[in-house]
């Protein structure tokens, strides 16, 4: 009896020591399944793992624990620790962010990549990291596309006259005004009916959204166009951080390089799954046609488009903008 209580006693100390030092609540609103999601069940795993324990970190999707617009002041006090909100969330805080809303800044995914992981990125990362956060990674949703009703999209010119839903952007606002098109700002959520009821004629978004919200359904014409870029920035709570040994916030930033590997491998592959099923529908119904430019034509829409970025280099900085063009070569 003495050697069994013994023993329960050293499993009970042992269980103690094994219990995480600290804590990571980490917010997104979107399901498990998707890349963001994935990425952040990865990170938490990779966390323990490398901890040894020390750092536990409990993944709340789908908003449970609250959304987007308000986990960035929860973040300041410490209430929730991590969340990967789109880059639309921190332009009020670091406008130069609206770079990525810069029409065919970006020749292909490769290009992307290498301003997100040089010098461009982290000095946005730097300017995140100022208004009281710690800014880790980019993580992909994907290249967005053109798509209406209309006419097909091959020039320029075809998307005069034309009503297009944007966001809530002034760089995407002069994106079609300078093909002489009319932008409507319209929430996501209202995108489909307006598309379907003619309020719009087209839209720009993700193949992750063009699929999942079915706007496919609602147009005639899609262009793959990747004229723009949506992606995600992960924070960490600055009092969070703060409070972190030197040894653990390697451990962190470890797992997050890894886990944001994956999520550009799972985006890619949902990107290109979702855009084969896209491709079969419009085989199949004979609704929809998809447009693939050519170098030429892709090249016509960069010298029309790329007019507007002199508006902008009073809010995203010249410098940044010709150092994430020279990242093409």
């Amino acid at each position: 009896m003495k050697l069994f209580k013994g023993l329960l006693s050293v499993a009970l100390l042992a269980s103690m020591s094994m219990a995480a030092n600290y804590v990571i609540k980490f917010s997104h609103v979107v399901s498990p399944n998707t890349p963001k999601g994935k990425a952040a069940d990865y990170f938490a795993k990779r966390v323990e793992e490398l901890s040894h324990g020390k750092i536990k970190v409990e993944v709340y999707p789908n908003a449970q624990l609250c959304g987007d617009k308000v986990v960035l002041r929860k973040m300041k006090f410490n209430a929730v620790q991590m969340a990967a909100p789109s880059f639309s969330k921190f332009t009020g805080l670091v406008p130069q962010l609206a770079l990525f809303d810069l029409p065919f800044l970006f020749k292909d995914v490769n290009h992307l990549h290498r301003v997100l992981d040089g010098k461009v990125g982290q000095k946005l990362l730097d300017m995140v990291n100022k208004k009281g956060y710690v800014a880790l990674a980019y993580w992909d949703n994907g290249f967005k596309q053109i798509s209406d009703s209309k006419r097909p999209l091959i020039k320029p010119e075809d998307a005069k006259g034309l009503k297009f839903r944007v966001m809530s952007s002034k760089v995407l606002i002069e994106q079609f005004k300078a093909l002489g098109a009319i932008p409507v700002v319209l929430p996501f959520s209202e995108v489909y009916s307006a598309l379907q009821q003619g309020v719009v004629d087209g839209q720009e978004n993700t193949i992750s959204n063009i699929y999942t919200k079915k706007f496919y359904e609602v147009q005639k014409y899609m262009t793959m166009s990747n004229h723009g870029y949506l992606g995600y920035m992960v924070v960490i709570s600055k009092k969070f951080w703060n409070k972190l040994p030197n040894n653990l916030k390697a451990v962190v930033k470890e797992a997050m390089k890894e886990a944001t590997a994956k999520e550009r491998v799972w985006a890619q592959q949902l990107n290109d799954s979702q855009f084969a099923k896209i491709k079969e529908y419009a085989k199949k119904t004979g609704k929809l046609q998809i447009i693939n430019l050519t170098e030429k034509q892709r090249e016509a829409w960069v010298k029309k488009l790329r007019t507007i970025y002199p508006k902008f280099y009073d809010v995203i900085g010249k410098d940044l903008i010709e150092e994430a063009i020279k990242e093409e070569k």
